[in-house]
């Protein structure tokens, strides 16, 4: 591991075509001159539900602990969730009566492993890494062939 973390750059978006519906995320990684990108879709699930996956699946895939990560997201319910603190708040209450819970312990196990710092950008608007997101998050919802099961995805929260 390098003596100090690298500092990451992520864009999340989450896209559901029905709500619920088909959905996919897409994600843009970057650091210094390397960028990756991410996007999967799912055969039915919500649109809260992949924009949260997207910050899952971003935070899963960096390499060292301690990193100093800023997430731009569309989605208020994410960035809000963490941002204003109610996340912490529905943990000390074991998220009873809140959606998502399999996301929200997932994105808390990496999460907590780095510095983050989440920054809400207006969507469809002109920030280019956004709406690559939103394109990667689309055609992935759109992407038949290679839908994955949500398994978490409970139509009962929806």
């Amino acid at each position: 591991m390098p003596a100090t973390p690298p500092a990451i750059t992520i864009y999340t978006d989450g896209s559901a075509l029905g709500n619920p519906g088909p959905g996919g995320y897409g994600v843009v990684l970057l650091s210094g001159p390397y960028r990756k990108e991410l996007a999967r879709g799912f055969r039915l699930t919500t649109n809260n539900r992949m924009e949260l996956m997207a910050a899952c699946v971003a935070l899963e895939a960096l390499k060292y602990e301690g990193s100093q990560v800023t997430i731009y997201s569309d989605s208020k319910y994410v960035v809000d969730a963490v941002t204003k603190g109610w996340l912490f708040g529905w943990v000390k209450k074991g998220f009873a009566g809140k959606k998502n819970p399999d996301l929200w312990r997932r994105f808390l196990q990496s999460y907590n492993r780095h510095s983050v710092r989440f920054v809400w950008v207006k969507g469809h608007a002109e920030t280019v890494e956004n709406n690559r997101c939103d394109q990667l998050a689309v055609a992935a919802a759109n992407d038949r062939a290679h839908w994955a099961e949500d398994t978490g995805y409970n139509p009962d929260e929806a």
